[in-house]
């Protein structure tokens, strides 16, 4: 069966910008629940920063849901104004660590059931259906989401970011996040199924605004192994980067995604040695101000 609200993604895009907007929105939700009464509420939960780029795209592909709640954590940009005005639930709340801000977000959620996707992820047609039907056959009390990224204008089929799966939806009751600085995770006590089609992750606008995300997320990623008291030998990450280049581009086949593929595995591969580098530089700080 067809989940009851697809077609409101097909003409959500066409109203989007109009004034006319709200009307629209509550006239569809009204129509869905005399429609489908017994349709498992859910609400989408977005944490954002300076998101204008993309954040219109990602409420609109959400707006089947019961409720779309944003917790923005000072964007200076336009953001705010652009959830508003498409009629999500605005929360102001400090961000403390990606851990910690989506386990604020998901217990602010007048829902069970949540669907966590960040503010450059948009749900396609296909995952929006699939993930309506499992919600309401009740049997799992979560699933996780395929998410695959477009990098440089293109889907990258290769590597690491091809549909990995994330555990993003699921019914709070049973759990919620750890306060992981980055890569948080979910932890459910109850069984989790898997949903097949995918979630685009259009993270980055260009190559500058990679390298802007780079720095902060590896001295976080530093910061997390830091405080876990993680030893670095200096020689470890500089002996992995040129295996984990070959590994990536050659054997998990970015080689066959083009330029962006061959970008994707350098920077990659960087990623993971400032992150080493800057760990084993706060270790050599800590021991010389013991």
């Amino acid at each position: 069966m067809c989940c009851p609200h697809i077609w409101v993604q097909k003409t959500i895009f066409i109203v989007q910008k109009s004034k006319y907007f709200r009307i629209f929105k509550k006239l569809t939700q009204t129509y869905i629940k005399k429609l489908h009464p017994n349709h498992t509420p859910i609400s989408a939960v977005i944490i954002a920063n300076n998101a204008a780029r993309t954040i219109g795209q990602v409420i609109a592909a959400m707006h089947w849901c019961d409720e779309v709640l944003v917790v923005d954590s000072g964007s200076t940009d336009n953001t705010v104004e652009i959830c508003k005005a498409l009629g999500c639930t605005v929360i102001y709340h400090a961000f403390e660590g990606f851990g910690k801000q989506k386990y604020f977000a998901v217990s602010q959620a007048k829902n069970d059931w949540v669907w966590v996707i960040d503010s450059d992820e948009v749900a396609t047609k296909a995952i929006v259906e699939e993930a309506c039907n499992k919600i309401n056959a009740g049997a799992y009390i979560g699933f996780t989401v395929p998410i695959s990224l477009v990098f440089m204008g293109k889907l990258l089929r290769f590597g690491n970011e091809y549909k990995k799966p994330h555990l993003r939806l699921f019914n709070k009751k049973y759990g919620n996040y750890n306060d992981s600085l980055v890569h948080e995770d979910v932890t459910l006590n109850g069984s989790v199924g898997k949903l097949q089609n995918e979630v685009l992750h259009y993270s980055y606008y260009n190559i500058d605004d990679y390298f802007k995300k780079f720095n902060t997320y590896t001295t976080r990623a530093a910061q997390q192994m830091h405080a876990r008291n993680k030893k670095m030998n200096i020689f470890f990450p500089i002996i992995k980067l040129p295996f984990h280049f070959v590994i990536l581009y050659i054997f998990k086949g970015l080689i066959f995604d083009g330029i962006p593929g061959l970008l994707w595995a350098t920077f990659s591969c960087w990623y993971s040695f400032v992150k080493y580098i800057k760990l084993w530089e706060m270790n050599r700080y800590k021991k010389t101000n013991q």
